[in-house]
């Protein structure tokens, strides 16, 4: 069965660090762009970061650059997303996705076209407190 399963997620105070992980089995991890989105209450869902294995390019939103860092463990087919000085803007469900195209297309980290990704896992919240 393709699974993507994430954690890390959790109540940190403004400035603190989390790290994301999402372990992935089913389907060829080396084969797909690897993306973290997240969605806050009552916002659309956004592409926060992406890994292009052409080359393992990261691409970061620019509310999350120099604060986030998006990184690939092959050998154990896992996803990470360090984050850092939290906002409580930062506050939101984050998921792991993977697609072979969408996400390496030009519309950045396959962002407006969330919803026609091949892979998804359940999210794992992570909430900022001021």
């Amino acid at each position: 069965d393709v699974q993507l399963v994430e954690s890390g997620g959790g109540l940190v105070q403004t400035g603190g660090s989390l790290r994301l992980s999402c372990v992935v089995s089913g389907f060829t991890f080396d084969d797909y762009n690897i993306a973290w989105f997240r969605q806050g209450l009552g916002n659309e869902r956004e592409a926060v970061s992406c890994l292009i294995r052409a080359g393992d390019i990261p691409y970061y939103a620019d509310s999350v650059k120099g604060r986030f860092a998006i990184s690939s463990d092959n050998a154990k087919t896992t996803l990470y997303l360090q984050m850092n000085d939290l906002k409580p803007e930062d506050s939101a469900v984050y998921y792991c996705a993977a697609d072979k195209i969408l996400i390496a297309s030009t519309n950045y980290c396959g962002h407006s076209l969330w919803r026609y990704l091949e892979l998804w896992g359940q999210g794992t919240p992570v909430t900022v407190s001021p």
